[in-house]
């Protein structure tokens, strides 16, 4: 059986065709998993965690103070607005204060998920204390958010996040066949999980790339990316692999829903690459790829800019003399190298406080994740809402970042202007050589849920209709009908 897999930079997917129907392979309990890999010295075993009464008592505790403390943040947020509204002149005032919104809310569901979790890292953290004889192995492995949170539960073993945004980069021979080795795994990782859950051994598969990698070295860093991403499939038992560019194959998948004829272009923005393709889709006939584009931009990138911006002044950054590319390296976790690096320096002893100690807190194991994630989890909600709050006690007690929505239109500035560009390109081109310009624009890719993405696509191409895809699955679903017709 042939499936298709999208390794993607944040998260990864496979699916198949069957009897007519995308049936996408599921890990634990969801559709994908962040492209992350943990190889433990202890192993724990996320399987076995069960909500007992203590646990559940725990839950409950944490989901009351992450209410009450979403209350007080969303009222000081309206009583800053009022505030504002009264130093207004009058024939202002009473339309300033109309417009004041109610606080956005996260639901009990939302916050239960993550009361959860936490309770749920308590208990692997527990876990591996108890398993700190077992022997380390590679066949121990982690995958996804379990890695995640059982390598910030353990503090040691290995953290790998992000194989992909390395493969097309200048590597020393033993760093290249450590990638090459993880993404072997992760591979591996999806196609048992495939061979179990579809009844056939898989050993075929149609590998979705980006239509330019992140690289270093131009067009032989994409040689080199599909050389490392063969090897790394022979490696995890696949005898056959093809490619198809990701937004060739969200057309596909497009193609697949779409009744009438159109032209469409296919915007796919993921973690690491942003990706168009202008086809001919929909009705009886083959779906036809006009062209394809593509920039090695995309989430990481804003992620990066909003670390540095916001994140890491609380470190000192431009107000100490640490080197602004210490603060690039602990801000760059899918980098190993860089990692290493920064982990490694004993630089910051003489630094002033409060600035030196919180950077060698940041060095500790694991705390430069932590910090990535809480970055992480600003960008998505500053999409949704105005302000955020985001501990960081792990650095310092009762140390906090807050941000507004303001602070992710700045960080996002750089990532839409290269957006922007491409998208002015691909238009100059359809205009120039391609003819019709597309009656739709089909936006799929993590990045396309941003508001300020839809904004800038719809800018670029008023006169057509966005057309919201999944933006998990848009790219694994076209994936599949590829191998479908391949296989």
């Amino acid at each position: 059986m042939k499936i298709g897999i999208d390794f993607g930079t944040s998260y990864s997917a496979a699916a198949a065709v069957i009897d007519g129907q995308v049936r996408t392979v599921r890990f634990g309990e969801d559709q994908q998993f962040r492209t992350t890999v943990y190889f433990p010295e202890a192993v724990p075993d996320p399987s076995q965690f069960e909500l007992t009464d203590a646990l559940e008592a725990q839950v409950d505790a944490l989901v009351r103070s992450a209410r009450a403390q979403q209350t007080r943040a969303g009222n000081e947020a309206q009583a800053a607005r009022r505030e504002q509204a009264a130093r207004l002149p009058a024939d202002q005032r009473e339309a300033a204060l109309a417009a004041i919104a109610a606080p956005v809310q996260r639901s009990d569901a939302d916050l239960r998920r993550e009361a959860i979790r936490a309770v749920r890292r308590q208990w692997l953290e527990e876990q591996v204390r108890e398993a700190r004889a077992s022997a380390a192995s590679l066949q121990n492995a982690v995958y996804g958010e379990d890695a995640v949170e059982a390598y910030l539960s353990e503090g040691f073993g290995n953290l790998v996040q992000s194989p992909k945004s390395m493969l097309g980069y200048q590597l020393a021979p033993h760093v290249r066949q450590t990638i090459v080795g993880i993404a072997g795994y992760i591979l591996e990782h999806i196609r048992l999980s495939a061979s179990q859950q579809l009844g056939a051994n898989v050993r075929a598969a149609v590998l979705g790339r980006p239509v330019q990698f992140r690289s270093s070295m131009g067009a032989a860093g994409g040689d080199q990316a599909l050389e490392m991403l063969r090897e790394a499939a022979a490696g995890a038992g696949f005898d056959e692999v093809e490619f198809l560019e990701e937004p060739v194959a969200a057309a596909l998948g497009y193609h697949a829903q779409s009744a009438q004829r159109h032209r469409t272009l296919v915007v796919d923005i993921g973690g690491g690459t942003t990706d168009i393709t202008l086809a001919e889709v929909g009705g009886a006939a083959e779906p036809q790829v006009l062209a394809s584009w593509g920039i090695a931009r995309g989430g990481v990138d804003v992620d990066l800019s909003l670390s540095l911006s916001r994140f890491m002044p609380l470190f000192g950054k431009g107000a100490t003399r640490v080197p602004a590319h210490h603060y690039v390296e602990a801000a760059t976790v899918h980098d190993v190298v860089r990692q290493r690096d920064f982990q490694r320096r004993d630089a910051y002893r003489e630094i002033d406080a409060p600035f030196g100690a919180r950077l060698i807190a940041l060095q500790q194991p694991g705390n430069t994740t932590r910090l990535s994630r809480a970055v992480e989890s600003a960008k998505v909600e500053l999409s949704a809402q105005s302000h955020h709050r985001a501990g960081l006690e792990y650095i310092e007690p009762a140390l906090e970042m807050a941000t507004a929505g303001t602070d992710l239109a700045t960080a996002a500035e750089p990532f839409l202007g290269y957006l922007t560009d491409l998208l002015r390109e691909v238009a100059e081109d359809i205009d120039a050589r391609l003819g019709d310009a597309p009656t739709a624009v089909f936006l799929t890719g993590g990045m396309s849920r941003a508001p300020y993405v839809r904004e800038a696509v719809q800018a670029c191409f008023p006169q057509a209709r966005l057309v919201a895809g999944d933006p998990s699955l848009g790219v694994v679903s076209g994936l599949a009908f590829a191998a479908m017709r391949a296989g």
